[in-house]
């Protein structure tokens, strides 16, 4: 009892999930550097980019296009079979479980998660550590809450305590992880929550320090501010970093889209099909190979020339884009860090082409890019700060960084109103940035939902059910028994596959996949929501009370209009049907 009620219950449990997050990311950390020592041949390959595998040097450096698919062909099916959350960055997952779940997540997503990032890592994947430590320490905190059966606002403090935990372990960096957990993830900056947090990150730093050493990830040039003009500069700067953050931003969704619109096979295979367009992309540019973090370091210390940097630039963009787009998994922090870093960098290359006198040091504007473009991408200006302080270890970076990362923040949030993380949620209809009302949390689906689409027959083709289908809206609709009852939904994908595997005789009722969650009339919105959010399709039906029969249709656009209030007309609107 003391556990779920006292503060110092709530001290100890933030003291154990600091510790179980540190525990996490160390091996979490030693399994990315062995799959990639066994995929790459290198303990990280973007150390040495276009090497040939020690273990098949006749290849060179085209074995590369066989790590993704192989990478993929393991964390596929993992994902797509114990736990879909797993699937993508990770921090938008944890953002809408403690907005709207009440900080409850899936026990099975840290382990899951563990193994599909490192294996996606370490195969290529150019994506980050942050966001997968992020959601596996959330998930620790969350499955420790909840076998304690703590209410909810403790629940979210434990969830955000795993966040900082891991942030502070695997980089060494236990002011970000509190900043990062306080501000992306919380959104509140309560005392009794931010000092459970610190307790939580000093811990796992603490542990990380003991297992990992006390060296920071990235060894960073000295910083210096030489002549004030340079502030010019760092503004300038930082107005171009908030536009790349958001460019980077619609490059990850668009590619994603395309990947969607692409793909019409089973989705535990995606990855590794996907897996060979990342192989010749890494084929051509080697650096893009996991997090990339001595390509980083290479070019803050000016060693490549503007038009490689550029090149780096939109590559990483694209193949971060790419990793996420065919069902990868893995953070955008570290991406956006080495897209600014390149931003950063070019820009530094240029001033000191125009005015070497006052240009100062490339590394300084490379320094600069990485916090203003995340800032940009995540609009986290005070995270940005504190971690870029954190890496430096230089109390002269605050100013110009302060001076960069407000500008590029503002300039974002004139460009877009969601982030890299709030536009995934936004795009599968939730809108972390209006809190619902009472009306409209209280209002129940039969309230909300469209009329229900027209059945497909038990008998139907499939090639009749895919003309159906791909007249639907979201590629989904239900199908009747043979008495004319609701046997449940059957989605384009389905018979996509039985039509490409030759089961041309297959009835759409032995294709009608079972939804993790079925909602009934009588259900509030945000249990709709959820369920839709499981279910993997775009569209749901919404059962009678007695769970028999579908009598409604409930989507993402109906969600959306409920959560801003503008709320639905009674069922039967057209617009939302199908």
């Amino acid at each position: 009892m003391q556990l779920r009620a006292g503060s110092g219950g709530l001290l100890l449990l933030a003291v154990t999930v600091g510790a179980g997050a540190a525990g996490f990311a160390i091996l979490f950390r030693f399994l990315i550097k062995t799959f990639t020592l066994l995929l790459a041949g290198h303990p990280d390959y973007a150390a040495v980019p276009g090497a040939s595998h020690p273990g098949l040097e006749g290849l060179g450096r085209w074995f590369l296009l066989g790590t993704p698919v192989i990478a993929g062909l393991l964390y596929g099916p993992l994902v797509h079979f114990f736990a879909r959350e797993a699937r993508g960055h990770g921090v938008p997952e944890v953002m809408y479980a403690v907005a709207r779940r009440g900080g409850r997540i899936a026990p099975q997503v840290a382990g899951v998660k563990a193994l599909a990032s490192a294996l996606c890592i370490g195969g290529g994947g150019s994506v980050g550590r942050e966001g997968p430590i992020v959601q596996i320490g959330s998930a620790l905190g969350s499955t420790c809450g909840q076998l304690l059966r703590l209410p909810e606002p403790r629940l979210r403090v434990l969830v955000a305590s795993g966040a900082a935990g891991g942030i502070a372990a695997t980089f060494n960096a236990p002011l970000a992880g509190v900043f990062f957990a306080m501000e992306l993830i919380l959104s509140d900056f309560a005392a009794q929550s931010f000092g459970m947090v610190v307790i939580a990150a000093v811990t796992a730093s603490a542990i990380g320090r003991a297992a990992l050493g006390d060296a920071p990830f990235l060894h960073l040039p000295t910083f210096t501010v030489a002549h004030p003009i340079e502030y010019l500069y760092f503004a300038v700067l930082g107005v171009l970093a908030g536009a790349v953050g958001v460019i980077f931003t619609r490059i990850l969704y668009a590619i994603e889209d395309l990947c969607d619109a692409l793909w019409r096979g089973p989705e535990w295979l995606r990855p590794a099909v996907g897996g060979l367009a990342l192989g010749l992309l890494l084929v051509a540019v080697p650096e893009m190979y996991g997090v990339g973090y001595p390509v980083l370091g290479h070019a803050i210390f000016g060693r490549y020339a503007l038009g490689f940097l550029v090149v780096l630039l939109i590559a990483k963009m694209v193949a971060t884009s790419l990793t996420i787009g065919i069902g990868g998994s893995g953070g955008v922090f570290a991406p956006s860090l080495f897209v600014g870093a390149m931003l950063g960098s070019a820009f530094g290359v240029v001033a000191n082409d125009l005015t070497p006198a006052t240009a100062g040091a490339v590394g300084v504007y490379g320094l600069l890019g990485m916090g203003a473009v995340f800032a940009g991408a995540a609009r986290a200006p005070i995270t940005a700060v504190i971690i870029m302080f954190e890496l430096t270890g230089e109390y002269g970076i605050i100013l110009p960084l302060m001076t960069a990362i407000v500008l590029a923040a503002g300039v974002s949030h004139w460009l877009s109103a969601d982030t890299i993380y709030t536009l995934k949620l936004r795009r599968r209809g939730v809108d972390l940035g209006v809190r619902e009302t009472i009306a409209s949390a209280s209002r129940s689906l039969g309230e909300l939902m469209a009329a229900v689409p027209e059945a497909l027959p038990h008998d139907a083709s499939l090639v009749e059910a895919s003309h159906a289908l791909a007249a639907s809206r979201y590629g989904v609709l239900p199908v009747s028994d043979r008495s004319g009852g609701y046997a449940g939904v059957v989605t384009a994908r389905a018979v996509s596959e039985a039509i490409s595997d030759g089961r041309h005789d297959t009835s759409p009722v032995d294709l009608v996949i079972e939804l993790p969650v079925a909602v009934r009339v009588t259900d509030p919105l945000d249990v709709g929501i959820q369920a839709l959010d499981r279910s993997g399709c775009g569209a749901i039906p919404v059962l009678s009370g007695t769970g028999t029969d579908a009598v409604g249709w409930f989507d993402y656009q109906i969600a959306l209009d409920a959560l801003s209030g503008a709320g639905t007309t009674a069922a039967g609107s057209p617009a939302s049907v199908g």
